[in-house]
């Protein structure tokens, strides 16, 4: 199933998207669980409690606004960096080729903070006062819905909820400047998440592919197989010592074709759209103002 977050009349819904994704059909839940979207739907799934019924209250997806589906993710968001083969071959002549010797040995783990999450539709804002070089990645997002610890490789699979869209938006040089990522990755509305949460019965996302458009031309174009960490290694790896809770985001990387690996580098302007799409789940679109 495809659960969404939205608002029409004035209101804070969540809704089950038609597979055609175009209507959606209001669950059940009252407006300040709705407020937080789909999470606290995911909470009540892990705790045995059933999915809310549905309404008869069925809104066009084109004429309701259309929020994150975790608009207020309970924590920070888990990110993962250089995780396509591409992709760090692609950085491996920038200012990361020091980084580590062995970029394959471990994955590289960060954070982005929880209010930088803006909807799939929503303007991203350019920090022209702190940063000139504001960069997009594509990423496929992982949904944790059964939580756990120490949760071994071959279990992990089981511990997804579903999977979502999210825009790793980055300013470059605050990133390099402050030597670790957290801050140069969590400006303001520096996380686009949408269009909504596919479940993992309908989406696998080990087998799917990601793709990123800026102002309609493709930059990006990468199969979630070619990770060098595949998700449940990721889901392994980040739960060692650390609890993982139902609601937990996990991206899991971008593919080659970010604005700094390309020769010479292209960064994002106010101005700029950027549409993100991974086959069976749907399409994010931004613009940059």
């Amino acid at each position: 199933m495809r659960l969404a977050a939205f608002t029409a009349d004035g209101h804070s819904h969540v809704g089950l998207v038609d597979p055609t994704g175009h209507t959606i059909t209001a669950l059940d839940v009252p407006g300040a669980q709705a407020a937080y979207g789909v999470l606290p739907i995911i909470q009540a799934l892990a705790e045995g409690k059933p999915l809310p019924a549905a309404t008869e209250r069925r809104f066009h997806v084109e004429d309701v606004q259309l929020n994150a589906p975790l608009p207020r993710p309970r924590r920070n968001i888990w990110c993962v960096g250089r995780n396509y083969h591409a992709h760090a071959k692609e950085l491996s002549a920038s200012v990361f080729k020091d980084n580590d010797a062995n970029p394959e040995a471990w994955p590289i783990v960060f954070t982005k903070v929880p209010e930088c999450v803006v909807g799939p539709h929503d303007a991203v804002h350019v920090p022209s006062e702190v940063s000139e070089q504001i960069d997009y990645e594509a990423e496929l997002a992982v949904v944790i819905g059964k939580g756990g610890k120490n949760i071994a490789k071959t279990a992990a699979l089981a511990h997804v909820f579903g999977y979502t869209i999210v825009n790793d938006v980055t300013a470059r040089d605050v990133q390099m400047r402050h030597q670790q990522w957290d801050m140069g990755k969590s400006f303001d509305t520096f996380c686009p998440m949408g269009p909504w949460i596919v479940t993992a019965d309908e989406l696998d996302g080990t087998r799917t592919r990601v793709r990123c458009w800026v102002n309609g031309e493709l930059r990006q174009d990468g199969p979630t197989e070619n990770m060098i960490f595949d998700i449940p290694t990721l889901i392994e790896t980040i739960s060692r010592g650390i609890t993982l809770y139902p609601g937990d985001v996990i991206a899991t990387g971008t593919p080659a074709g970010v604005g700094m690996g390309l020769k010479p580098p292209r960064y994002l302007r106010a101005g700029d759209t950027v549409r993100i799409e991974v086959d069976r789940l749907g399409a994010i679109e931004n613009k940059f103002i």
